[in-house]
């Protein structure tokens, strides 16, 4: 059974006796979030900058934002980088790429990962995550759980996956939540998965490369986000399918391919998988760690 625990056995003041000095960052990838991050970022800045000094950076990568997420975030006291000027070599947009872009900005030494659609945010989303890693020392990745069924894609797609060919993930509550932690030189030496696969890739790639033990979670408590259309999960349930399909071995010579999305009577999606490499392995990343 997947070792466990809760975000109120980590108050303020118990992760801050255990940080020792260690820096933190909460990095909160973004597309068109200007109804929630104002408050999220508000929320970190009073309770864990500014109150008790848990964090040392919030970091917002806006990933080609059409509305003021931006400017919000910015006015709430969060750094804010754009996934088009943050190595622009690369691809630019989808969740995947906003967050290794990320770590290429954070400074932290542990960096927390929360999306940026949560309503009713609490601090105690940030203290759950990073308290097991600065607490422990046999704890390497942190993933969420909350009160809510796992969720559309979760269900239907997710979980049916990794009972195929990630059984020792099964455990998981929510294998999907954008909700996650972990040290920075860990972060750095993973691909990082495009788009909304990358949750998943990230479960698979730090327990294969680190072993099961490392890898735990811990109850947030209630999450509440956007739930999007139902013609939108089609393409990410697709991404994710690629992912599984490509980490368990079985995509074949011609991957990385791009796979299309046929429904009648809408237009086709196409949906090509990406995969960024390790940091480390990318020379501007290299001269500025």
């Amino acid at each position: 059974m997947r070792r466990s625990f809760n975000s109120a056995d980590y108050p303020a003041g118990r992760v801050l006796a255990a940080k020792r000095g260690r820096r933190v960052s909460v990095c909160i990838p973004a597309r068109d979030e200007a109804e929630t991050i104002g408050e999220i970022v508000t929320r970190i800045r009073r309770d864990l900058v500014e109150a008790v000094p848990v964090v040392d950076q919030i970091m917002v990568i806006d990933d080609g934002s059409t509305d003021d997420t931006a400017r919000i975030a910015a006015a709430a006291g969060a750094e804010v980088c754009s996934t088009q000027t943050v190595l622009p070599d690369y691809p630019a947009h989808g969740k995947g790429q906003a967050m290794w872009k990320g770590v290429h900005v954070c400074t932290g030494e542990v960096i927390v990962f929360c999306d940026g659609d949560i309503r009713g945010f609490t601090s105690a989303f940030v203290l759950g995550l990073a308290g097991p890693l600065l607490a422990r020392d046999d704890v390497m990745f942190t993933k969420g759980s909350y009160e809510r069924n796992g969720g559309r894609t979760t269900e239907l797609v997710a979980r049916p996956l990794i009972s195929l060919f990630f059984p020792h993930l099964a455990d998981l509550d929510q294998p999907l939540s954008g909700e996650c932690a972990s040290y920075r030189h860990i972060l750095e030496s993973l691909p990082f998965a495009g788009g909304y696969s990358v949750d998943l890739g990230l479960l698979i790639d730090v327990t294969a490369r680190f072993g099961n033990a490392g890898l735990v979670q811990c109850d947030l408590g209630e999450r509440v986000h956007r739930n999007r259309p139902l013609a939108e999960l089609g393409p990410q349930s697709l991404s994710i399918m690629q992912l599984a399909v490509e980490r368990a071995g079985l995509a074949g010579e011609d991957f990385p391919w791009v796979a299309r999305l046929v429904r009648p009577g809408t237009e086709t999606v196409a949906v090509r998988y990406l995969e960024l490499p390790p940091l480390i392995e990318v020379p501007a990343h290299r001269k500025t760690a």
